[in-house]
């Protein structure tokens, strides 16, 4: 199996966190977080120039290996911009789902002109794939759709929302609903980025593409979901263990830097040793997606992984600071609460073991 990146890969790669570097150190993200929008227009006006909002939408062009590099690079730096969840992801539905007419909203998104969300997770809603309680009803040509969406991870800021909804015969059906038919509640979430609680009071909707039960387009969209995530996360935990390295080299303790300690250059080894199998499986979610296999059973195994690595690193890369490490003024605290965020987002460790659990019956009995 070839690991190497293409050379347009390492372009894109480069290019990405060139562009985020420009912008963004730890001060300047949060002043960016603080600001009424959460995020930057003039970033996003960039990333839309550079091509990325428009990744994925042509399977000929990009795939989820380029989505896996550019989402790198944005946990790295911990950028605002909702990249995956006002673009990429729903615009992804878009392009499989609907129809001629209605992808023509993904020049717009590419663009960086629209901003689309995925309104899919509910109140109470366990793991990625549970039923949805939210509504759909047939209006003569036109559907009423009828629920709550919470959160909806950039769904302030939605001006075309993908919303998932029962169907009135069974199964889950796709929609689109404009962002003005809504009643949005907005809010910060604790990791700095915005989402949203959606009420669909008799929203008017239209089908994307037919009316028809999309449980598998979902479940597809979710694998793909995950896999940028596991990438972002990836990348936050990279950053995070090369700051902790650069402090242990620092950071002076009786007259001797800090890295002259056995004890912490071991922890900061162990780190190291998450942070490699967070790595193979962030490679193995997005390969496998590329190669046209999107299991939601890789998708569990990935995202259960990144989460036991998440959660080591973020917590030693705190330990290892010491005070400096729980600062608002300092990187690290503000990597584990994104990497917290993207551990409970559309399931957590534990919501992906009870994936795993229901899949031990389809495997036979290893005799040693």
């Amino acid at each position: 199996m070839d690991f190497q990146l293409s050379d347009e890969q390492e372009l894109l790669r480069d290019t990405t966190r060139d562009l985020l570097a420009h912008h963004y150190d730890a001060e300047r993200r949060n002043q960016v977080i603080e600001t009424d929008l959460g995020w930057s227009r003039q970033v996003w006006g960039q990333l839309a120039e550079t091509g990325i909002l428009g990744l994925g939408f042509d399977p000929l062009e990009s795939g989820q290996l380029e989505i896996m590099l550019v989402l790198t690079e944005i946990g790295r730096r911990l950028a605002p911009e909702p990249v995956l969840h006002a673009a990429l992801a729903p615009g992804s539905i878009i392009a499989e789902q609907g129809t001629d007419e209605q992808k023509q909203l993904l020049d717009e998104v590419s663009e960086g002109r629209l901003l689309l969300a995925f309104a899919h997770t509910e109140p109470g809603m366990r793991g990625a794939t549970a039923t949805v309680s939210t509504t759909a009803r047939a209006d003569g040509d036109a559907w009423v759709l009828s629920g709550r969406k919470n959160p909806v991870l950039a769904g302030d800021t939605a001006d075309t929302l993908v919303v998932t909804a029962a169907l009135p015969d069974g199964g889950t059906g796709l929609f689109l609903v404009h962002g003005d038919a809504v009643s949005k509640k907005g809010f910060q979430t604790f990791d700095g980025l915005r989402g949203a609680q959606i009420d669909l009071d008799g929203a008017p909707a239209t089908a994307l593409g037919s009316a028809t039960d999309a449980t598998a387009a979902i479940e597809r969209a979710l694998v793909r979901i995950q896999s940028a995530l596991c990438a972002e996360a990836f990348g936050a935990m990279e950053e995070s263990l090369r700051l902790t390295s650069e402090y242990l080299k620092s950071r002076k303790q009786f007259g001797v830097t800090l890295n002259t300690f056995q004890t912490l250059t071991q922890r900061a080894a162990d780190m190291y040793v998450s942070l490699e199998l967070a790595r193979s499986m962030n490679l193995y979610a997005a390969m496998s997606i590329s190669d046209g296999v999107l299991d939601p059973t890789i998708a569990a195994r990935a995202k259960l992984q990144i989460a036991r690595s998440g959660r080591h690193i973020s917590q030693e890369s705190i330990q290892l600071h010491g005070g400096i490490g729980i600062t608002a003024e300092y990187p690290i605290a503000h990597y584990a609460a994104r990497l917290t965020a993207i551990d409970n987002t559309l399931g957590s460790a534990q919501d992906q073991l009870g994936v795993l659990r229901g899949q031990v019956g389809d495997y036979d009995i290893a005799m040693l």
